[in-house]
């Protein structure tokens, strides 16, 4: 017997009941793409596995995959998803009073959860993972179910119709909870620790790739510069580059820590290509996809002495970047306030965009090879997107291997002979 008339899984099948499950399941199914994803994009076994952005700068689910909340002590966010969805989907299947009141405290807690991760998305991050969203729609979807057909709805007292969870049933989830974050732990440093092998195939398949030629026009804007001529370098990286994508923002991330490993022996050339119609044609299909991306290109390109200086500030500001007051700002300071009216700035930067075109065609959806940011070439090898610190940091030191000499082929090590025993 319950307390109320009516609830939510308690009375036999009906659709509220049905619509729980959907939720728990929706919820389930959600959260294991976003896992799925978190370890695509930071672990990816092959250099062909990279991330770019390829949705739009909004709608973006690798900037969530790498930011600094995507997984709590090795726990990826998703996992706490599954086993929300699995509490409400069993809690369905199999309803009781302490089950229904369990869930409807934690569905509480799961939608401030969601709604804190929302705002973080779309305030700091300058994204909405669109795996996250379906997770964020299912949640919201089973609060309110809980909200207008939950046990104890018509009680006054909002703590008692909210948090009046059985102990018993928290105990028990907190041990299974605990049990399969163990395990997600384990996965996870396992996943981690294989980087170490998989990188050694990076560089075998980095090795492998054709070698491609030189941009007719390299780009005087460098972000690294160790060399006076490009070619000096051991590494030395084209970055085709979108100042909007936060792809490029997490290669950028990447990079700063690499250019302080090989101080001395990197060289990073910013080939401009922001995939924003107003100044690019060579990709048409994703002219629209980063708005204002052209105009803060021309700021960041109007004083070549501060470019890297520029090209910092604005990573380092990144959740800022759509805002037309921060650019603005930024303008003023460098002194670029006219450079998106500059004629011949504007030839420049179109002549570094349509290098663009020279590449071969790397997808069937698109003419020319440079068609996503961020690209690298790499000594004249293409790489589309991004790759793990770990992977690029083993690529970088067989250049430089190969630049001094090549590693070494054998080990020498004397050891003297063991005596034997008489």
């Amino acid at each position: 017997m319950t307390t109320n008339a009516r609830t939510l899984t308690l009375e036999g099948w009906n659709l509220r009941r049905v619509l729980s499950i959907v939720a728990g399941l929706g919820m389930i199914a959600a959260s294991v793409m976003t896992i799925r994803h978190f370890f695509l994009a930071n672990y990816p076994k092959t250099i062909f596995a990279g991330s770019f952005c390829d949705i739009s700068a909004f709608f973006n689910c690798d900037s969530s995959a790498f930011s600094p909340i995507s997984a709590v002590m090795g726990i990826p966010l998703g996992f706490f998803g599954i086993f929300m969805g699995a509490l409400i989907a069993l809690g369905a299947l199999f309803p009781s009073e302490a089950f229904e009141r369990t869930n409807k405290s934690l569905s509480l807690l799961n939608v401030v959860g969601v709604i804190s991760l929302l705002l973080y998305s779309v305030l700091h991050l300058g994204s909405l993972c669109l795996l996250c969203s379906g997770f964020y729609l299912f949640s919201i979807m089973s609060f309110i179910l809980f909200a207008a057909y939950g046990i104890d709805r018509d009680t006054k007292n909002p703590v008692k119709r909210w948090v009046r969870p059985s102990l018993k049933l928290l105990v028990v989830f907190a041990v299974i909870a605990a049990a399969g974050a163990y395990g997600m732990i384990e996965y996870h440093n396992a996943r981690k620790a294989a980087q170490t092998g998989t990188a050694v195939n990076i560089v075998k398949q980095f090795f492998e790739l054709p070698k491609v030629a030189s941009p007719s026009l390299l780009s005087p804007y460098w972000s690294v510069k160790s060399t006076e001529k490009f070619e000096d370098a051991a590494i030395q990286i084209i970055e085709y580059t979108d100042f909007m994508c936060p792809d490029c923002l997490y290669l950028s991330q990447q990079l700063e820590k690499l250019k302080k490993d090989f101080a001395g022996k990197i060289n990073v050339a910013i080939q401009f290509f922001p995939l924003d119609g107003t100044c690019n044609t060579v990709v048409p299909e994703k002219a629209n996809l980063h708005p204002g991306a052209c105009e803060l290109t021309y700021i960041a390109a109007g004083n070549l002495p501060r470019f890297a200086e520029i090209h910092d500030e604005i990573w380092a500001n990144f959740a800022s970047r759509k805002d037309p007051a921060w650019r603005t700002a930024l303008a003023k300071k460098y002194g670029t306030e006219g450079a998106a009216n500059d004629p011949a700035l504007h030839e420049l930067v179109k002549k570094i965009i349509n290098t663009g075109a020279e590449f071969e065609k790397t997808s069937e959806k698109f003419s020319s090879g440079i068609r996503s940011t961020p690209t690298m070439i790499i000594n004249n090898r293409m790489i589309i997107g991004t790759l793990p610190y770990d992977h690029l940091k083993a690529i970088f030191q067989a250049l430089v291997d190969e630049h001094e000499g090549g590693p070494k082929k054998f080990i020498e090590n004397w050891v003297p002979p063991v005596k034997k025993k008489k």
